[in-house]
């Protein structure tokens, strides 16, 4: 089993993915396919009591902070 770290290592990873591709201006198809195994990852840490949706969201907003600084600020006020 592995542990919390490599858990969020892995969810921090497909986040800057799915960021980077949006960014970029990936195809639909290939971005809503890395949404859904996003939304599909952490459905099954949430579901299975792996991670705490708090420990999630905050998880998530780094990432999208880190990716996109002036949109998470807009986003923020």
């Amino acid at each position: 089993m592995r542990s919390k770290n490599e858990i969020l290592q892995e969810l921090r990873t497909m986040l800057r993915d799915v960021f980077h591709a949006r960014s970029e201006g990936a195809a639909y198809a290939s971005l809503a396919r890395a949404h859904g195994y996003v939304d599909g990852y952490m459905r099954a840490l949430l579901e299975s009591g792996a991670i705490p949706r708090e420990e999630l969201l905050a998880v998530v907003s780094q990432e999208r902070e880190a990716a996109c600084p002036s949109t998470s600020a807009f986003l923020s006020a």
